[in-house]
């Protein structure tokens, strides 16, 4: 996968991902392509992007943002659960190790199936498309949704994915990858046989041993894992517990706090009361 055909028109943004790109391979930090660049490699869908999306192991995002620092570049941490932020006038390089919901980090697995590939020349390394596939399938936001990506996906290489990977990383969550399968059989009804019938009939086996079954905490809600801010309702006047915090989930309360806060919404919200004081949404503490 070579050249891939993003639409970047300010040369100037070119000339600051080659540059990041380089240095970060100068110094030996470890790095992947993702975002619209990856996806352009994997489907060939072309896209225009305004920031380049590069994902690192969280214990090695404090270098990248090192080595980047001294090239004279402002950095940032506006997420410490999953987000850093590179800045060169207004242009921003994202520097991601988990994902919003904090359900799906950075590990050692996504380089060992990583794609290589070349940006500006650079020699690269993409996400795998099992991990873009997996990260994608939680993005159910009133403002985005990653579905289209994930049937893309699908359509481009659903015979070569490693499937028994991929239903290991969705892990309890397998529901969500089950969902995008049973949409993608409806939107390709003729490439729907594309998808192993040993994955189908696993996971709908999975759906009829539910059938009947009492859940350990009934007052549990995932939807926060979706979407941040269109279940806040159930946190704040439902009484649900939130699965993104302990012991269901990874993120503190803190974390939760900070990403609830910059929810779209919650800045139209904050716009349209003029300053004044909102409750903060989306329960901050675990039961």
């Amino acid at each position: 996968m070579t050249g891939l055909a993003i639409d970047m028109p300010a040369a100037d943004r070119r000339a600051f991902y080659r540059a990041v790109l380089e240095r970060l391979n100068a110094a030996g930090v470890e790095y992947l392509v993702g975002g619209a660049f990856a996806m352009a490699g994997v489907t060939g869908i072309a896209a225009c992007t305004k920031d380049l999306d590069l994902f690192v192991r969280e214990r090695d995002c404090a270098a990248a943002l090192s080595v980047l620092r001294q090239a004279g570049y402002a950095t940032a941490v506006p997420f410490r659960h999953w987000l850093a932020k590179v800045h060169c006038g207004d242009h921003v390089i994202d520097i991601i190790f988990n994902s919003g919901n904090g359900a799906s980090p950075v590990d050692d697995s996504w380089f060992l199936h990583a794609l290589p590939a070349d940006v500006e020349g650079v020699p690269v390394k993409l996400c795998p498309v099992e991990e873009m596939l997996w990260t994608k399938a939680f993005v159910m936001e009133r403002e985005r949704y990653d579905g289209a990506d994930v049937a893309h996906l699908l359509h481009s290489c659903a015979e070569r994915l490693d499937w028994p990977r991929l239903l290991k990383r969705f892990g309890n969550h397998w529901p969500v990858l089950l969902s995008h399968l049973v949409l993608f059989s409806y939107i390709y009804p003729g490439e729907a046989h594309r998808v192993p019938s040993a994955v189908l009939l696993e996971l709908n086996a999975r759906v009829a041993d539910r059938i009947g079954e009492t859940p350990a905490d009934p007052k549990l809600c995932r939807g926060g894992l979706l979407s941040r801010a269109q279940y806040a309702v159930d946190f704040v006047e439902w009484g649900y517990t939130d699965a993104r915090l302990a012991p269901h989930g990874c993120m503190s309360a803190e974390d939760l706090r900070a990403w609830n806060e910059a929810a779209p919404e919650r800045q139209r919200m904050r716009s349209a009361t003029a300053g004044r004081p909102i409750e903060v949404v989306g329960r901050t503490e675990p039961d």
